[in-house]
């Protein structure tokens, strides 16, 4: 069964309209690992023909995110832990770098970015919390003026921000990780790149450690329920 989703409007975009809509889903948890999605439901429920929907499944599967099923549809692909713990592992050094460059600039985060990730992590929808992560993360990848690093960055994005959807459901720790977000913020805003970049660097270690953890304790935990 397809959750309800917001039906979009038609665009030259509207394939990756889709894409988005469905990754949403499947990052927020309303569509889990092994639920099944029927073209022609998803289409009517969208309120788009089936082509789009066809092009953004096939996207979804090319990255990972789906993956063929027996008889008719696709199933939302299972949480990978061991490849979820080496993409943070790549993060943590682009941030560490990102962080570094940042702070050289001297760099003076809006005090907003932190105030809309508290009031997200206090609204407690997964889809803003995730949105006010990226934010904080993408400005520093900014304010290092290389390019590269946001860029390098957005290739695991989309994998990190569905297993932190997965972890953010039950987490406990949504308050605290702006805590840490407001000391590197800090750091950053007194030039001190060496403490920029330790503290970046082990708020991703810890986040990635966090979320295997807590991810497979989760998967391990909805297994039974899972099987059909």
């Amino acid at each position: 069964m397809i959750p309800q989703l917001i039906q979009i409007e038609s665009t030259p975009d509207l394939v990756d309209q889709v894409y988005r809509a469905l990754l949403d889903a499947i990052s927020a948890g309303s569509l889990a690992p092994g639920a099944r999605i029927m073209q022609e439901d998803l289409a009517e429920q969208l309120a788009v023909s089936r082509q789009p929907v066809l092009q953004a499944l096939r996207l979804l599967k090319k990255d990972g995110f789906v993956m063929d099923a027996p008889g008719r549809g696709v199933l939302v692909a299972p949480l990978n832990v061991v490849g979820l713990t080496h993409i943070y592992q790549v993060r943590s050094a682009l941030d560490a770098l990102a962080a570094r460059l940042a702070a050289a600039a001297g760099y003076d985060m809006p005090a907003g970015l932190i105030e809309a990730g508290r009031a997200a992590a206090r609204g407690g929808q997964v889809k803003d919390m995730l949105a006010a992560d990226a934010a904080f993360h993408g400005a520093i990848y900014v304010a290092s003026g290389n390019p590269l690093i946001a860029q390098s960055a957005q290739l695991h994005w989309q994998h990190i921000r569905r297993a932190m959807g997965a972890v953010l459901q039950v987490s406990t720790m949504r308050e605290s990780i702006w805590d840490e977000h407001e000391a590197i913020a800090q750091a950053l805003r007194a030039g001190d790149a060496d403490l920029a970049e330790v503290l970046i660097r082990q708020h991703g270690e810890d986040a990635g450690r966090n979320l295997s953890a807590l991810l497979s304790s989760a998967l391990q935990a909805s297994a039974p329920s899972k099987a059909t």
